[in-house]
């Protein structure tokens, strides 16, 4: 066996020290019922990423069409 130390890191969700190892099979959880509460919050929308602000579209998107004209 080695002797480098296992490293550990806090829960996403409990923040308890967690084993970041692959012999944690939640890694980075400390556990399935923290890996599930994290995964029903996205579910929930809790947590969001960040839409671009309009400034921040890319170039290839098609135009918005005026709602006074029709398209050809």
């Amino acid at each position: 066996m080695s002797d480098i130390p296992l490293r550990q890191v806090p829960c996403p969700t409990c923040k308890s020290l967690t084993v970041y190892a692959s012999s944690n099979p939640w890694r980075p959880f400390c556990s399935a019922r923290c890996r599930n509460n994290d995964l029903g919050a996205w579910a929930d929308e809790q947590f969001r990423v960040a839409a671009p602000t309009s400034a921040e579209t890319p170039e290839d998107e098609p135009p918005a069409q005026d709602p006074g004209k029709l398209p050809h």
